[in-house]
């Protein structure tokens, strides 16, 4: 018997506890099982799905392929500035929100005011904002971008918060015992510890700002939320099937990048 099959032998059985998290779950199941109706499902059902399938896996290859500005290629790219643009946006203010809600910067009152605040931009839904700057800008690719840049502000501040309370202070206060101004101490004891951080976190914003700005064109914010709804409102599921092909792939290219640029700031 090997040493990890004494352990597990050895380790305490808790049937009672094991037993009751099983019952609670098939409890739960059970009862989830009563909200869904199969009675409403007929014919035209069976048929309507056949016809989705069948047009998401023939999709329109016209419409995928071309650089018109109907094609998925150049709505990709719209969505793609999109959020870029409002991941730069949310960054940039981020930075003076997180130091002010940073209780070893300035005093607590101070930072738990601004925490509220960043609480309270964290609360609403994207789609909102989105909905709210479309009445003040109208809609277009403007309203995405001033959308994705406030919703990232609020996970963005967040994140450079938990970093800057773990700053090492003693670096603060060695470089002030030899006489260091305020601008050396941020140039050369703040900045090297955190602009590693805050890159990393910036570009794993941007990884979800671009699901967040194909979403954003169903309220009529731009990018390639608008023809895919549109496409769906209309039954036209092969092109419905190019643009989720596009998505999908866009997607994977930036996951692909932005683990390997996250990975590079870690370790480096």
């Amino acid at each position: 018997m090997t040493t990890l099959e004494r352990q597990l032998l050895a380790a305490p059985r808790n049937f009672q506890y094991v037993s009751t998290v099983l019952i609670i779950l098939c409890i739960l199941f059970a009862w989830s099982l009563t909200t869904i109706s199969i009675q409403t499902m007929d014919e035209n059902s069976l048929k309507v799905a056949s016809n989705i399938i069948y047009g998401l896996t023939h999709p329109d290859l016209n419409l995928l392929l071309n650089v018109s500005k109907q094609s998925v290629l150049y709505l990709l790219v719209e969505t793609l500035c999109i959020a870029f643009l409002g991941t730069i946006v949310g960054s940039i203010l981020a930075v003076p929100l997180a130091f002010l809600a940073a209780s070893n910067i300035v005093p607590k009152p101070v930072a738990w005011t601004i925490r509220l605040l960043l609480i309270f931009i964290r609360t609403i839904p994207a789609l909102v904002y989105g909905l709210m700057f479309i009445r003040v800008t109208g809609p277009g690719p403007f309203a995405g971008v001033l959308t994705i840049g406030l919703t990232s502000i609020g996970m963005l501040s967040k994140l450079y918060v938990d970093a800057i309370e773990e700053l090492d202070v003693k670096v603060l206060e060695s470089m002030t015992s030899i006489g260091c101004s305020t601008f050396d101490k941020i140039r050369y004891g703040i900045i090297p510890q955190l602009l590693s951080i805050f890159m990393s976190v910036m570009i794993y914003r941007f990884d979800m700002n671009m699901r967040d700005a194909s979403v954003l064109g169903l309220v009529g914010a731009g990018g390639i939320g608008a023809p895919l709804i549109f496409a769906m409102r209309g039954y036209k599921w092969d092109q419905v099937g190019s643009i989720l092909i596009g998505l999908v792939i866009l997607i994977l290219i930036i996951e692909l990048f932005s683990t390997k640029l996250r990975s590079k700031l870690v370790k480096g």
